[in-house]
């Protein structure tokens, strides 16, 4: 439950603190990369506490990863960009907490 929160309070922070004129825009985006989590379907289970999301779906590998890096650079795709790779970070936390340090 708390990393759900994370996933929409910390883009907040972000857009508050680097998108000011337009934070609502920006937070709207930032938090709709929890949409990312959509390949959790295909896992079995779909929800196990004790996994680590980082290159285990589709839209957490590290080739994924390299994509939204990429959408950093058209200004049209960075706001997602910078959302797809705060929900990694988001993501890495997690795996991190349940010592996995260097996801596989």
């Amino acid at each position: 439950m708390v990393h759900i929160l994370l996933h929409l309070l910390v883009p907040g922070v972000v857009a508050l603190l680097f998108y000011r004129p337009r934070w609502r825009r920006a937070w709207l985006i930032l938090a709709a990369a929890l949409l990312l989590d959509v390949d959790h379907v295909l896992a079995t289970p779909m929800f196990d506490p004790a996994r680590c999301s980082i290159n285990f779906h589709p839209l957490h590998t590290y080739w994924a990863m390299g994509g939204y890096v990429l959408m950093l650079f058209p200004r049209v795709t960075r706001v997602w960009g910078v959302g797809f790779l705060l929900h990694m970070v988001l993501d890495y936390a997690e795996c991190w907490q349940l010592g996995i340090i260097w996801p596989q």
